[in-house]
């Protein structure tokens, strides 16, 4: 039998509220949260590199576009600071990291942690400056260390340990080593211990236990540290300048970009140099990432739990 025809047509379903939309959407309070680190990020870095890179496509004098790039990379005393760059930043992100390991291996076995620990990041607290200026004084050549040699007859000169490669790289190593330490051992302190005893009781030796047990759980982890730890290196200024050879050995790319902008007044190469210096960053890390996706495909941590 028909509905008579005046009867009312059926009610539509209610709308679900904005909030309950959004939530089923991902996007509820906690959500929210993240949007003043969004902004700040945005404002801090995607606005200034957008903005670097478009200025780097406005070279001076009204110039083609790609000018700026085009007269980088075809001029051999602009673009070897990259090369030169890389020959410093990617040894002593290595060493620091093979370093560390160790070191963050015999610290999470000891009683005072926290004591050890606080002494080995001295270093960071102090700066790049004060510790370029520390090493002036005790290496260069009326340095303690020079003194110390000349005087127990092993030396007839003084060495030269300042204002060249040396001078930077020992450094970088002394301010990066904290930061690769500290990494480290948050990453040691994660594992489980009864994997290595484990591996102990099966008669595995400590060289066995960290090659087959410790380093592949860590292997991850020393590879971020690496690539951090590259990218700091890879920015080094002020040791280039105070400790290094500003206009020779150490003519790193950050000190090419400095100049540009600031000495030749001319910011769109200055930019584009910012530019070339990122992006040769992102490659490397990248490289890195791959590689250990090539060659490892085992977990991510060991953690305890």
């Amino acid at each position: 039998m028909s509905a008579p025809s005046g009867s009312l047509p059926a009610a539509r379903p209610e709308r679900p509220a904005l909030r309950l939309r959004l939530a089923a959407r991902g996007l509820d309070g906690v959500t929210l949260l993240t949007l003043p680190a969004l902004i700040f990020t945005a404002a801090l870095f995607i606005y200034p590199a957008a903005y670097g890179l478009w200025l780097s496509l406005r070279p001076a004098h009204h110039a083609w576009w790609l000018a700026n790039y085009v007269h980088f990379f075809s001029t051999p005393y602009q673009y070897n600071t990259i090369f030169t760059t890389l020959w410093l930043s990617l040894p002593i992100s290595l060493l620091t990291v093979v370093v560390s390991v160790p070191i963050a291996l015999r610290v999470r076995r000891m009683r005072r942690q926290r004591l050890l620990t606080t002494i080995l990041v001295v270093p960071i607290t102090l700066g790049t400056v004060l510790t370029a200026q520390g090493l002036l004084n005790y290496l260069g050549p009326l340095g303690w260390f020079n003194r110390s040699l000349l005087a127990l007859g092993l030396i007839s000169e003084p060495l030269r340990l300042v204002h060249n490669y040396w001078g930077v790289f020992l450094s970088q190593v002394i301010v990066g080593f904290p930061f690769s330490f500290l990494l480290i051992l948050s990453y040691v302190s994660g594992l489980d211990p009864s994997l290595e005893n484990a591996a102990a009781m099966l008669g595995a030796r400590p060289g066995a236990r960290f090659r087959r047990v410790i380093l592949p759980l860590l292997a991850s982890g020393l590879v971020t540290t690496f690539c951090l730890s590259f990218v700091q290196a890879f920015s080094v200024f002020p040791s280039a300048v105070l400790v290094g050879a500003p206009s020779g050995a150490t003519r790193v790319i950050s000190i090419a970009a400095y100049r540009a902008a600031y000495e030749q007044y001319d910011y769109s190469m200055g930019s584009a140099i910012a530019i070339i210096m990122a992006l040769v960053q992102m490659l490397v890390v990248g490289a890195i990432f791959r590689i250990q996706g090539v060659f490892y495909r085992g977990p991510m941590s060991g953690g305890k739990g």
